[in-house]
């Protein structure tokens, strides 16, 4: 197995640290829950129409257990439309704002892969930085991030949106090039002042279904990095496609694949259905259900 240089790794963390003093802790497993401010994500239940429909949904998601919220305003589902920045703010900037006035307690993060989209998100109260690009599609991210000072989720992805799945292939081991390609970014992560940071497989993403279930199989190896890991595994190809179910009907074998990733060793479950996971993580919890007197 493929060992990372000690100066490259960064200490194993129980917490992220967020703006204003805030710590979320994350010494077990937590849920992230969607809200796609888009119309065209690829599971139409996970899509937010209107400021209306936002605060009963988030509402929802945090009673359920939800540890962070998860708004994105651009679709990174495969061949999705390319939007302008404008465009993006418009639909993200005012559901960041109206999420933190309605719930200020809340751990918002936004899925921006767009350097001053992120800086204006966290202005408006957004806690965490979700990136798919890894900073491949916007050069001022990384600097951008440390700049900012808040957790940023480092995904693998290949290409774009609109071209990841013409880039499938893979010349060696598939788990070994995503180690090899987090320790490079972690070493840029570090230069720029990033101190807290999540490490997200990228599942779908540039990876056919055969390839994301075996990321999955060996999610354990990247523990070499020893960093947290986010699973999105939420009602993706891969559950759906073997299946030969749509995304509509794909929350049984969702269950499956987010019980098999919080074994592996998962810290944070990004998913459509948060109730679903909260309960699946509890009964995999080693302290639930508690013991009889």
């Amino acid at each position: 197995m493929f060992q990372a240089p000690q100066d490259t790794c960064f200490p194993a963390a129980q917490t992220l640290r967020c703006p204003h003093g805030r710590v979320l802790d994350i010494s077990r497993p937590q849920v992230m829950g969607i809200l796609n401010l888009t119309p065209d994500s690829f599971f139409a239940d996970s899509r937010v129409p209107s400021t209306d429909d936002l605060l009963p949904r988030a509402e929802a998601m945090l009673k359920a257990g939800a540890a962070i919220l998860d708004l994105g305003g651009y679709s990174s589902r495969p061949g999705a439309e390319h939007i302008s920045a404008d465009e993006e703010k418009r639909r993200l900037l005012p559901a960041v704002a109206a999420i933190k006035q309605a719930f200020p307690k809340s751990f918002v993060s936004v899925d921006t892969f767009r350097a001053d989209v992120a800086a204006e998100a966290v202005a408006t109260g957004a806690d965490i930085l979700n990136d798919i690009s890894g900073g491949t599609l916007d050069a001022d991210m990384l600097p951008t991030a440390g700049r900012l000072g808040v957790p940023y989720i480092l995904m693998h992805m290949r290409g774009t949106p609109q071209t990841m799945t013409q880039h499938t292939q893979y010349e060696g081991d598939i788990v070994l090039e995503l180690v090899r390609y987090f320790r490079d970014k972690l070493t840029e992560l570090r230069r720029y002042g990033v101190t807290d940071v999540v490490l997200d497989p990228g599942f779908g993403f540039a990876k056919t279904p055969a390839q994301s279930h075996e990321l999955l199989r060996r999610l354990p190896e990247l523990a070499v990095l020893g960093l947290p890991i986010l699973a999105g595994l939420s009602r993706k190809s891969m559950v759906y496609k073997p299946l030969d179910l749509t995304p509509d009907a794909a929350l049984t074998g969702t269950i499956a694949v987010n019980a098999l990733a919080v074994l592996n060793g998962a810290r944070l479950l990004r998913v459509h259905d948060v109730a679903e996971a909260v309960q699946t993580i509890q009964l995999l919890s080693p302290t639930f259900p508690p013991a009889s007197p």
